[in-house]
């Protein structure tokens, strides 16, 4: 698959296309994603899927969003179903102030797309004045079909990005991976801490994740630790540790691998969040805190092993 970060690196012929932020490619996504390949790969055309960072709503209404998936991860889970090629084009307010015919006119010429796949409430251009029906019209000029896609809901209501931040914000981890359609995530490569932790015999990963990702709520939860191509069980802490740094600003992100005993400095680990187990607790002693984290991760073996 190939990744591109702007429309003037590319140049397909007879594409099959579908645009969005996709933060996340969570279940409602793939519904319009494998649509797109199947359809596209029957036709012998490339499926191409188009999406933006920063998310819209932080250019547009100065919001800060925290995104579920960086573009490099998004662009992977995308290839996992089957995508050929995947533009992250960086959005601006000069993006957003482009009149939808002229936008559509610049795509055609990059991707000679045929098709056109959009989900039930997309619109862009300036003003997202480029809704499904007036992409039909410009289609109708260009040569090119527009597909709606409907809402994919569960028991809970429709399936969207912002409900599955809510639930990470909350650490609702376990919900969020069901809207998800897997478990969510950090990734940040190892980087040295206080030591404290190999100092009273229980070590941790320190692990520097992107700070523009959604991350849980404080709390300790039950992980799976991916390291290369090996997955471990983990317990892992969100928080300001107030035991020892109750003066911390920014949370860290710290986990303790189970059954495992390597050098990991500066290697790139993935935390992938299966369940939280509590709050982040003070303790009065290093004792209290040793027979809680004993029991953390007794819980987390039990979980991970049903």
């Amino acid at each position: 698959m190939q990744h591109y970060h702007s429309l003037e690196e590319i140049s397909a012929q007879n594409a099959w296309l579908t645009i969005g932020v996709f933060d996340g490619v969570h279940r409602g996504h793939r519904e319009i994603i494998r649509k797109l390949t199947t359809d596209a790969h029957n036709h012998h055309a490339p499926a191409a899927v188009l999406t933006f960072d920063p998310h819209p709503a932080n250019v547009l209404a100065g919001r800060d969003i925290k995104c579920l998936t960086t573009p490099d991860e998004r662009a992977a889970l995308l290839e996992t179903l089957g995508v050929d090629m995947v533009v992250t084009q960086r959005f601006t307010p000069e993006l957003a102030s482009v009149p939808a015919y002229e936008y559509i006119s610049r795509l055609k010429t990059a991707l000679d797309f045929s098709h056109l796949l959009i989900g039930y409430d997309f619109a862009l251009g300036r003003g997202r004045e480029g809704n499904a029906k007036r992409l039909a019209e410009i289609g109708a000029e260009l040569n090119y079909e527009v597909e709606v896609i409907g809402a994919v809901s569960d028991d809970s209501g429709v399936i969207s990005s912002t409900e599955i931040r809510k639930l990470v914000s909350i650490g609702n981890v376990s919900e969020a991976a069901k809207l998800l359609g897997y478990d969510y995530a950090l990734s940040g490569a190892v980087i040295h801490g206080d030591g404290r932790g190999r100092r009273i015999n229980i070590p941790t990963a320190n692990i520097d994740y992107p700070k523009r990702k959604a991350i849980p709520a404080n709390g300790i939860y039950v992980c799976r630790a991916a390291i290369g191509a090996e997955k471990f069980m983990a317990a892992t802490n969100i928080g300001f540790n107030p035991t020892f740094t109750p003066e911390k600003k920014i949370p860290s992100l710290e986990a303790h691998i189970l059954d495992f005993d390597r050098d990991i400095y500066g290697r790139e680990v993935k935390i992938e969040f299966v369940a939280r187990l509590r709050d982040e607790l003070k303790f009065n002693s290093i004792d209290a805190l040793l027979e809680q984290i004993r029991d953390d991760v007794k819980k987390t073996r039990e979980m991970l092993a049903s």
